[in-house]
């Protein structure tokens, strides 16, 4: 499935919920940040190898996937209300990326 078939989902969800007064550009990234402060939290005071070790459990990397889901929710509905494309951002920072770290 491409992003924007995952986006058309997420608004069509919104909007059967009547939640789009909600979904303002400040109210989404603040989300974001949010959503990022809880997955951050599954981190926290861990060692690299104790990430390691507890991603072998399923329950724990559900709980990291729950999250990193909600934070990509939460960009997809931002992008779209900033009318952004996102592959489109994606691949023009890429190319950016690649002129200011070159090989």
């Amino acid at each position: 499935m491409e992003l924007n078939q995952v986006t058309e989902i997420l608004i069509e969800f919104r909007d059967r919920r009547n939640w789009r007064k909600y979904h303002t550009p400040k109210n989404l990234a603040v989300s974001v940040a949010i959503e990022v402060g809880e997955l951050l939290e599954l981190f926290q005071w861990k060692s690299d190898a104790e990430i390691e070790e507890l991603l072998r459990d399923e329950n724990y990397r559900n709980r990291v996937g729950e999250e990193i889901g909600d934070v990509l929710i939460y960009l997809l509905t931002l992008a779209h209300e900033c009318d952004i494309d996102i592959e489109k951002a994606i691949m023009e920072k890429i190319r950016k990326n690649e002129e200011k770290y070159p090989v």
